[in-house]
């Protein structure tokens, strides 16, 4: 490690971190752990949830094109909006950050993203790790891993056994790919011989590098004010595995979710996606969000009052399909012939 450029970017982080202070966390990077005091955040009888993620292959994206100051937000998202499935508020985040050879300027892009989506989740980024790590990482490339904490009081944890038969399932919009399929996504491009430089084909005054690099958008302020009514039964946030396979992770087995694929408009990165790659529409669904990041069960009579606070907290939702009983499939398609066409 070279001590005198660590230091220097501890230097340069401390204002960062300390820009994401919040009840019950006082970040102060440079020591050997962070604190947290539930109690000065509100909880009596808090249960902790805690996740990890990474940012996977989009990644490379970062490190070829050279844009670095939005895949920390993708770290704190891929995290915090697990965190929400259990109803959870996030609280406290680190970071793993591992390169080849610091690089001053672009750990800091990272590290300035990675503030900036504690910021908009409303958590404390208390700590984190940098290694410099020659030999293992090629100079130039990097890798992160993402780690929250978050709390719930005792009676307010979301659990499968609340959803039922008959609960309306709204749907969130993504903000584009989010962090996941990006290994199939390289090799669409790779495949078309399209440079990260080049003109988006499905998004206006954006580079190829710059549209697939949209950071994923946090849910947390939208999705805790909607579970502050009690009207939410469970959160579905949709990364790897797509539309078909985390939906189930949220309802018993003798449920199933019935999927409207024509409630909503499919944004134009995954049709041409599907079309150049010659992709299957179930492994598209099976791969990609499709324009759903999150999803949010509710009772009938309580659709209306948790769009209406979504839509208070800048998130437009609609209405996608509901839950009933279970016949064959996990999730039940309709209108599957009508998208990425």
């Amino acid at each position: 490690m070279n001590i005198n450029a660590a230091n220097k970017l501890v230097n340069k982080l401390k204002p960062l971190a300390s820009s994401t202070c919040r009840p019950g966390a006082n970040p102060c990077i440079g020591g050997f752990g962070g604190l947290f005091d539930p109690k000065a955040a509100g909880y009596s009888d808090p249960i902790l949830v805690a996740c990890t993620d990474g940012v996977g292959t989009k990644l490379r994206i970062a490190i070829n094109s050279g844009i670095h100051d939005t895949i920390g937000i993708d770290l704190v998202a891929m995290c915090v909006n697990d965190l929400l499935v259990h109803g959870a508020e996030p609280l406290v985040f680190l970071d793993y950050y591992a390169t080849g050879k610091l690089d001053l300027a672009v750990s800091k892009d990272i590290i300035a993203g990675i503030a900036d989506g504690c910021k908009q989740a409303g958590c404390g980024l208390i700590g984190g790790e940098t290694a410099e790590m020659p030999g293992m990482y090629r100079e130039g490339d990097y890798e992160l891993v993402g780690f929250a904490v978050g709390a719930i009081n005792r009676s307010r944890v979301l659990e499968s056994r609340r959803v039922r038969a008959g609960d309306i399932v709204l749907g969130l919009m993504s903000s584009g790919l989010h962090s996941n399929g990006y290994s199939l996504v390289r090799q669409v491009i790779e495949r078309t011989g399209i440079t990260w430089h080049a003109q988006a084909p499905f998004e206006a005054n954006k580079t190829i590098a710059e549209a697939l690099l949209a950071p994923t958008k946090i849910y947390v302020k939208a999705c805790l004010a909607a579970l502050a009514t009690n009207a939410v039964q469970g959160f579905v946030h949709i990364t790897g595995g797509g539309l078909l396979e985390n939906p189930p992770r949220v309802f018993n087995e003798n449920l199933a979710l019935r999927l409207d694929l024509t409630s909503w408009i499919t944004p134009t990165v995954f049709t041409w996606i599907a079309k150049k790659g010659n992709i299957d529409k179930k492994e598209m669904l099976r791969t990609f969000n499709c324009g759903l990041g999150m999803l949010v069960l509710v009772r009938p009579n309580d659709v209306e009052t948790v769009q209406s606070i979504l839509k208070t907290q800048g998130e437009n939702s609609v209405r996608v399909g509901f839950i009933e009983p279970r016949k064959d499939k996990a999730v039940v398609l309709c209108g599957l012939s009508s998208i990425f066409s």
